[in-house]
């Protein structure tokens, strides 16, 4: 069963540009979510699409499966989708041995960027780039789920 460990963070300055390749622009929206679950559908680039399936495991760790769709069936689930959307522009960092994927959100959530990791296991430990602030693993109001359904509120940049 395909499983997602992850840790997440704030991102705390622009330094990971400076090693960033270019990035792809997201698209995305939660299309139901009940308790740990959810379904998720996401365009990349507006060229091609990924309907996502995840179940809660704890805090770090949740089953994941993702499968292609076709752009077109993508782009009518966004506008049938419950709750907001996200719109944001990921970016990939490599640094000592593992890759981060730095995503800067726009619209309400402009100027939230998060950097997050994904470990083998819960115990793997990743050395941590100078650029990041505090850890959000824990926090749920960080994940996509909970950004799409507007965790942080309107005036969200008072409060972290």
């Amino acid at each position: 069963m395909p499983k997602e460990i992850e840790r997440k963070f704030l991102v705390a300055e622009d330094t990971w540009r400076d090693q960033a390749g270019r990035g792809q622009a997201f698209r995305q929206a939660i299309i139901f979510s009940k308790n740990n679950r959810s379904i998720r559908i996401r365009t990349i680039n507006d060229e091609e699409a990924r309907l996502t399936l995840k179940i809660g495991i704890d805090d770090m760790a949740r089953h994941e499966f993702e499968y292609d769709v076709p752009i077109e069936d993508a782009r009518e689930l966004l506008d049938l989708a419950k709750g907001g959307r996200i719109t944001k522009t990921r970016y990939k960092v490599e640094h000592q041995g593992h890759v981060w994927e730095i995503d800067v959100y726009e619209g309400d959530l402009k100027g939230l960027v998060v950097a997050e990791v994904e470990l083998e296991s819960e115990d793997e430990k990743a050395a941590l780039p100078s650029w990041l602030g505090r850890e959000v693993t824990k926090d749920k109001r960080f994940s996509n789920q909970a950004l799409a359904e507007g965790s942080l509120g309107k005036d969200w940049r008072d409060g972290i």
